[in-house]
C-alpha cells in the first residue's frame, strides 16, 4: 500500500499507511455510536484524526503518548483537514524495517538544543547582580534535564520538544533589547524571562506527548513558579527580600491581566516589558504557525479562533 506523506503535505486526496505519535485520544459517542478522536503528530506538524470502524478493538491497540502505525485517508470536514483512520495499532519493533523512526514522529524545536544551551549560559554569565546570577544558576542546575526537553505549552505556542527553552531565550533576547531602549533593569528582565514560565516544568508532563500534571491542573504554572523561586532563594544566604519580591511580581503578573490568569497586573517597568514581550512571542508564533499550516492558494488563511481573524499570506519576494 502507498505511504501517507508527512502531515504537512497530507491533503484530501492522500491515502495510505504511515507512522505517527498519538498526542491525544478521546472516545466520543455520535449518532452512529462511539468513535475515537485523535491528535497525530510528526516532525512536520499535527493533524486531527478519527476512527469510526471497529472502535473497541482499535481503542485497545494503543495509548496516548505511543507511536502508532496508521492506515487511513485525508478528508475535508467543516473546512478543516483531518485523517479518517481505517486501521491503527501501536508501533512494534519490526516496523523499523519498513521505515519507522522515532525522530520522524517527535516535533522538536528547529534550533539544536546544545546551541540554545550555550546561549542560555551566555545570558546567565552576562548578569551583573550576584544574587540574581546565583538564583538563576541554581534554578538551571536543578532543572537542566527538563529545560532541555520541555515544550512551552500543550497546544498554544512552541508546543514541541525544547520549545520552552526556545521561548525563554527569545524573551531574554527581546527583553534585553527593550530594557536598553527604555533604561530598564536588564538583570531583572533576564531573571523574569527565565523564571516566568519555570513552573511549566512541573505543570506539564512530557515524555513524547504533553499533558497536564495533577499539580498543574490544581495549582497552575504561575503559582508553581513562585514556589520554586522562593524555595531556591531561601537556600541562598542573604538573598535580598526586596529583590525576591520584584522577581515574584514578574512571575505573578506576566500574563498581563487578571482575566488572562495573572493574580496581579504589572506594576513595574520591568513587569510591563516582560508581559508585553511574552505576549508578542506567543502571538507571533501562532501567526506564523497558522500561515504555514494553510496550504490553500487563497491570499488569506482560514479564520483562526484564537487570534480572532484570518491572516494575510504575503507572497515571497
Amino acid at each position: 500500500m502507498a505511504r501517507l506523506p508527512p502531515i504537512a503535505r497530507i491533503d484530501a486526496t492522500s491515502a495510505g499507511t504511515g507512522f505517527f505519535l498519538c498526542a491525544r485520544k478521546d472516545r466520543r459517542t455520535g449518532r452512529n455510536g462511539p468513535f475515537l478522536v485523535l491528535l497525530l503528530q510528526d516532525v512536520t506538524g499535527e493533524i486531527d484524526a478519527k476512527v469510526f470502524q471497529d472502535v473497541d478493538a482499535a481503542d485497545a491497540q494503543f495509548e496516548i503518548g505511543e507511536f502508532v502505525a496508521v492506515q487511513g485517508k485525508g478528508n475535508q470536514f467543516n473546512q478543516r483537514l483531518e485523517l479518517i483512520v481505517d486501521k491503527i495499532r501501536r508501533v512494534i519493533p519490526d516496523d523499523a524495517k519498513v521505515g519507522f523512526r522515532e525522530e520522524d514522529c517527535i516535533p522538536s524545536s528547529p534550533r539544536p538544543v546544545d546551541e540554545m544551551w550555550r546561549e542560555l549560559e551566555g545570558r546567565l554569565a552576562s548578569v551583573q547582580s550576584a544574587p540574581i546570577r546565583e538564583l538563576l544558576t541554581r534554578v538551571v542546575a536543578r532543572y537542566e534535564a527538563k529545560l532541555r526537553l520541555w515544550p512551552a505549552a500543550r497546544q498554544v505556542h512552541h508546543a514541541y520538544r525544547s520549545g520552552l527553552l526556545e521561548h525563554l531565550l527569545k524573551i531574554m533576547e527581546v527583553s534585553v533589547f527593550v530594557a536598553d531602549a527604555y533604561g530598564a533593569q536588564r538583570d531583572l528582565l533576564i531573571a523574569g524571562a527565565l523564571l516566568h514560565d519555570i513552573g511549566k516544568l512541573e505543570e506539564l508532563t512530557y515524555e513524547v506527548a504533553t499533558d497536564y500534571s495533577v499539580v498543574g491542573n490544581l495549582v497552575g504554572h504561575i503559582v508553581i513558579g513562585v514556589g520554586i523561586v522562593r524555595d531556591v532563594a531561601a537556600g541562598i544566604e542573604g538573598f535580598p527580600p526586596d529583590l525576591l519580591l520584584q522577581i515574584q511580581h514578574l512571575i505573578l503578573s506576566h500574563h498581563g491581566a487578571k482575566e488572562l490568569g495573572s493574580p496581579v497586573e504589572p506594576m513595574t517597568v520591568e513587569a510591563f516589558i516582560l508581559s508585553a514581550v511574552d505576549d508578542l512571542d506567543a502571538t507571533l508564533y501562532q501567526v506564523r504557525h497558522h500561515i504555514a499550516q494553510d496550504d490553500s492558494d487563497k491570499p488569506f488563511t482560514t479564520f483562526n479562533r484564537r487570534l480572532d481573524r484570518a491572516l494575510f499570506k504575503p507572497r515571497p519576494s
